[in-house]
């Protein structure tokens, strides 16, 4: 077991800051070795103590960077919460570009790989998978019994596949025709549809939503065929003659996706999306920025890292602005925001 009995507890992010975390619970009159502060509350552990007098209006800074202002004074030691702080707007200096830098890509001799699915289209997956993709809400119900009737029994016939697995949503009917709701929509099935961890796709529909499955097809020019099939609840007569009837679809399509083999393949082909799962306090501190290395490096190995959740860039845009490429991506950013 690992000696924790050195670790500090509390810990500085930034030698500009007015505060500090908890490692583990502070009691009051606790003393923060190498900071000069002793503890005046309670302080929870993943909570901040003040390190220095912190008026009221005044910024609180972690990271040092401006997570907030004092509602009232706080004195040395105290515990910084929601009690005593509180959001405002503030002006922020977007510096384009000023900490850009060219990635420091490694040599082709130094590049890892990765043992991927090659497809024909040239994509490369991680994964062997057939999906069961729905066109609305309304084909949810159909597309998950689909998939949960390819039990483990029935898989072992097939070795190199991972798996049938359902892509429901909420939405799909009830909705406009058109606007950035049913383009966000399409944009995201047609991307599953495409996606080089599925060797088959099934595609379900009720008959009479606003999602429309040959609109999809037009819109992004995806044919059907052997790997790629849709069938509606309506055309086929009801619930239960569509899950036996995409039981058999996709059953057809098994033999072959278990011919896909995994191969060697360039770290470059892979995409990888970081998106929140749950901020605690301590996912500033640990999570993101081994995250964030994680992503340099791959980065430098030819791969692509995706911010995929853009709430979690509000409030911190200015942060990517200065690392943006040129102006003009940095400034699509903030237009965005």
């Amino acid at each position: 077991m690992a000696d924790t009995t050195t670790a500090p507890i509390a810990v500085r992010l930034n030698s500009a800051d007015n505060v500090v975390t908890a490692r583990v619970d502070l009691m009051p009159g606790t003393d923060l070795p190498g900071e000069t502060v002793k503890t005046t509350q309670h302080v929870p552990s993943g909570h901040k103590v003040a390190t220095r007098v912190i008026a009221a209006g005044e910024a609180i800074r972690k990271y040092d960077q401006i997570i907030g202002f004092a509602t009232e004074e706080i004195g040395v030691g105290a515990h910084v919460h929601v009690h005593n702080v509180e959001m405002q707007d503030f002006s922020r200096d977007y510096a384009f570009c000023v900490d850009a830098k060219p990635t420091a890509y490694f040599n082709d001799s130094d590049r890892v790989t990765f043992e991927g699915f090659k497809r024909k289209n040239g994509r490369v997956g991680t994964r062997n998978y057939i999906g069961v993709l729905t066109s609305v809400n309304c084909s949810a119900t159909a597309a998950k019994y689909i998939a949960e009737s390819f039990t483990p029994d029935i898989m072992k016939a097939f070795p190199n596949v991972d798996g049938v697995v359902a892509l429901t949503h909420s939405t799909g009917c009830g909705m406009a025709g058109d606007g950035d709701g049913f383009e966000n929509l399409q944009r995201t099935l047609w991307g599953m549809a495409r996606h080089p961890n599925f060797a088959g796709i099934l595609m379900v529909g009720l008959g009479c939503e606003v999602n429309q499955i040959d609109f999809l097809l037009e819109a992004y020019g995806l044919e059907r065929g052997p790997a790629f099939q849709t069938m509606t609840i309506q055309d086929t007569g009801g619930l239960r003659k569509t899950v036996d009837k995409g039981h058999a679809i996709i059953k057809e399509m098994l033999p072959t996706a278990n011919l896909a083999l995994r191969s060697s393949c360039p770290a470059s082909e892979l995409t990888l999306a970081l998106q929140c799962g749950g901020s605690d306090a301590y996912s500033g501190i640990t999570a993101n920025p081994a995250l964030g290395e994680a992503a340099n490096l791959l980065v430098r190995h030819g791969g692509t890292a995706v911010l995929a959740e853009t709430p979690e860039i509000y409030g911190a845009e200015h942060l990517l602005t200065r690392r943006s490429v040129s102006r003009v991506v940095g400034e699509k950013l903030v237009e965005r925001i």
